[in-house]
């Protein structure tokens, strides 16, 4: 980024896609010798269509919406890495009212810290449909500490209401969600306890050498079909304090930096297995979800992940869950759902042959990832990378074997995505034309990083890329008036959309490390029309939400496919329904949902009225209006 001098951005901001004026391509024909005649006219093919100019708008409706939440990363000086990850946000329906409501996650002061103030806890934020939220933690009980890093939310219990589970630096939580009026914490009798957080003195916790677990982002799918959700979990490195003390990493001048991840030792990835709806079980190994690499100088046996971000699809239509996960400095995994041997599903990591594992040949600072349909029934895999990395977007090319190929550069991507530093990344059609746009929350992790590195900032502005249709079929990155940036600056780290006001368009969230949550409204002009689809699986045969579903809509000339997710991008989990941008299209032709688990049955609807939200429900008729 520009060190030039920048005011924070207004309120309200117009953006803009310049045009690209292509103009014509005249072919020219040199003489190979004197005298020798051309023996035809050059061609001289017509100039390419101008883009049209599209304007997007978000205004930042934080204060007006009544959201108070600031991140508290715990720093005092040391500098220990967990302190510049976090932290994430998720969008749920806790109370089943039909509006979104907000579950952000904080961070707390180390051990031995000064603990005056105001404590650190989680946040919720009920959405009162009015365009405003109110803070309802304490009363649902999430005013709990823990140094929190992400969050996955969906029904594990299939008693229709979300819970909530929290990727936590020594320990994550489960909290079951008891019929919208209360939280409970489920952690231990579940069986995902994973407590490593001791109460100590400061001098003691510097001097712990034992590892304490360093979370990132979970997500959660039914990767064997029994109609129960189990959790996959990132872990980054292997962390502890006095290791990281123990090593002099600093920026020029000798100010102490976060020790980089390369420092570290690797993490396991972990699977639990949902076993009744009320227990999990640690199936990592037998599934398959451990990578090691004997033939790594040095590192015979060790962790070869450095997970920070995790999207499921279902790259080879199978039905199956598959599940990718972008790694830090190491190559990224591609982890294919097979049928094992018993009858049961394991995992086969596959990157380095399906061709996501790698860009250029070499592993990036995969930070955020997301997954969608980045042309029509081509699927795209994107990756938020470090600074000077571009962001990574991986579109399949084969499905038997899966094979993908980075086209980032071919797409326009490449170029405008590399200076800064990206963490959360979302693929939403902001602008309703029925493609898929790309928003990055953006943010170093070095607050004195402008003082020793010219054309860095700690704080970055999100960057919105809009999705182009024919004749390029690729991104443009949206700049504001004069060329300025499109959203204000921020440490920016997780981001989700959502539609928080019930217009139709999709919001955007998106969090700050060690600082304040900013909430955006979409007032982009377009005049275009939508749909979205909340998911009821029937119990006993789905999961509840509907995960792991892949939604097909005809309307307009078009045909777009949603896979149905519980994560996105960084730490973070967006609605969890299947939104569509229409076009023009006031009806929608059909729509076709195949429903995941061992049958993958599917059903159809024909002729549904476009610009609502519907429930399908699981083998009903007709699909239900819900209203906004």
């Amino acid at each position: 980024m520009s060190t030039r001098n920048r005011k924070p951005a207004p309120p309200a901001r117009g953006l803009r896609v310049v045009k690209w004026l292509l103009g014509a391509v005249v072919l020219v024909a040199l003489a190979v010798g004197v005298g020798m005649a051309l023996r035809a006219p050059t061609a001289v093919p017509a100039p390419e269509p101008e883009l049209p100019v599209v304007e997007a708008r978000f205004t930042d409706v934080t204060d007006r919406a009544g959201i108070r939440f600031r991140h508290a990363n715990g720093a005092a000086g040391r500098k220990l890495l967990p302190e510049t990850m976090g932290a994430g946000v998720a969008v749920l329906d806790f109370d089943r009212d039909g509006k979104p409501d907000l579950f952000f996650v904080n961070s707390r002061p180390w051990p031995g810290a000064d603990r005056t103030g105001a404590r650190a806890t989680q946040a919720l934020y009920r959405n009162r449909g009015d365009g405003t939220f109110e803070d309802v933690t304490v009363a649902l009980g999430l005013g709990v500490e823990c140094y929190g890093m992400g969050a996955a939310v969906a029904d594990y219990d299939n008693d229709g209401w979300p819970d909530i589970f929290i990727t936590a630096v020594g320990g994550n939580r489960l909290f079951r969600n008891v019929e919208g009026r209360r939280f409970e914490d489920a952690t231990d009798r579940t069986g995902l306890s994973s407590t490593t957080w001791t109460n100590d003195t400061a001098a003691n916790f510097a001097r712990r050498t034992e590892p304490m677990s360093f979370p990132s982002s979970a997500v959660w799918l039914d990767y064997d079909g029994d109609g129960r959700l189990d959790l996959f979990v990132c872990n980054y490195v292997t962390w502890s304090p006095a290791r990281d003390l123990g090593v002099a990493a600093v920026l020029p001048g000798g100010i102490r930096a976060y020790v980089p991840p390369q420092q570290f030792t690797g993490a396991q990835c972990q699977l639990f297995r949902n076993v009744d709806g009320t227990r999990f079980e640690d199936e990592s190994a037998a599934a398959g979800v451990l990578v090691t690499d004997p033939g790594e100088p040095g590192g015979a046996g060790r962790p070869v992940g450095k997970a920070l971000g995790v999207v499921v699809c279902d790259p080879d239509g199978d039905g199956w869950p598959d599940i990718i996960v972008a790694n830090d400095t190491v190559r990224n995994f591609f982890f294919h759902n097979r049928p094992g041997p018993n009858g049961n599903r394991t995992f086969q990591e596959t990157g380095r042959f399906s061709g996501i594992a790698y860009a250029d040949g070499r592993p990036r600072g995969g930070m955020g990832i997301d997954a969608g349909e980045i042309a029509p029934g081509t699927l795209g895999v994107v990756i938020a990378n470090f600074t000077h990395e571009p962001d990574s977007l991986f579109l399949l090319k084969g499905t038997s074997p899966v094979l993908f190929a980075d086209a980032a550069v071919e797409l326009g991507l490449a170029g405008a995505s590399t200076r800064a530093m990206k963490f959360g990344a979302v693929l939403f059609d902001f602008d309703r034309d029925g493609r898929l746009d790309l928003f990055t929350a953006n943010g170093h992790l070095e607050p004195d990083i402008a003082t020793t590195h010219t054309g860095q900032t700690h704080a970055q502005a999100g960057q919105l890329f809009w999705k182009t249709g024919p004749p390029r079929q690729g991104f443009v990155a949206v700049t504001g008036p004069g060329g300025l940036d499109a959203f204000p600056l921020m440490v920016g780290r997780g981001c989700a959309y959502l539609d928080y006001d019930g217009d139709g368009k999709l919001d955007l969230v998106v969090t700050e490390n060690n600082g304040r949550a900013r909430l955006f409204r979409n007032e982009t002009p377009d005049g275009n029309t939508w749909v979205r689809f909340a998911l009821s699986g029937e119990k006993g045969r789905t999961n509840r939400d509907g995960i792991g579903a892949e939604v097909t809509v005809h309307a307009g000339g078009l045909v777009q496919r949603r896979y149905v997710t519980a994560a996105h991008g960084y730490l973070s989990q967006c609605e969890p329904s299947a939104y569509f941008g229409l076009g023009s299209a006031a009806t929608i032709d059909r729509v076709t949902v195949r429903w995941p688990g061992r049958t993958g049955h599917t059903q159809e609807w024909q002729n549904v009225p476009a610009g609502t939200t519907y429930r399908l429900m699981e083998g009903a008729p007709e699909p239900i209006p819900m209203g906004r």
